[in-house]
């Protein structure tokens, strides 16, 4: 071991890998993971779809609706689940800048809703403030990936606990 280098802590202690595993909220996590994700790549062609040919831009606005109230659902209910393995709301520190990053996804989804509410922005505007929030989710998520990968290779993860927080 060099000079900077520090052994990694587990994703999860013991106690925590049991709490998560016999926590419900698991469950409820590694369904919204995937549902909010097939929504996200609807509403991603739909978006894209709109802005390319001008067509179809109420679906596109709804369809950016519904991701962001799968994504808040997804978010309350992901804060529960780490108050329930790590015992706090959120930043716990296994998970500490994925949840940061999750802030800013859920800043620029809610900023989204805020400007169709408003008519703050037109339509063109508005769909690329949704890709915007669509890039972060996708950076958001390709965390969660690396995090399965590292819970994996530390040998802590069971399949169902980490597909939850690979897509969330």
């Amino acid at each position: 071991m060099g000079p900077g280098d520090r052994p990694s802590r587990p994703l999860y202690t013991s106690a925590e890998r049991h709490r998560r595993d016999a926590s419900s909220w698991t469950l409820v996590q590694g369904v919204l993971a995937p549902v909010q994700f097939l929504i996200f790549l609807v509403s991603l062609v739909l978006v894209l779809r709109a802005l390319a040919t001008g067509q179809g831009q109420l679906a596109a606005e709804a369809s950016v609706v519904v991701k962001t109230l799968a994504l808040y659902a997804i978010m309350i209910t992901g804060s529960i689940w780490e108050k329930a393995v790590f015992g706090r709301w959120l930043f716990a520190p296994a998970f500490f800048w994925e949840d940061v990053v999750s802030m800013l996804v859920l800043a620029l989804h809610t900023a989204y809703l805020a400007a169709l509410a408003t008519g703050a922005l037109g339509g063109q505007a508005l769909l690329i403030l949704a890709l915007t929030a669509y890039a972060t989710y996708v950076v958001n998520a390709g965390q969660f990936l690396l995090k399965l990968r590292a819970a994996r290779l530390d040998g802590t993860g069971t399949r169902q606990a980490h597909f939850a927080e690979a897509l969330s």
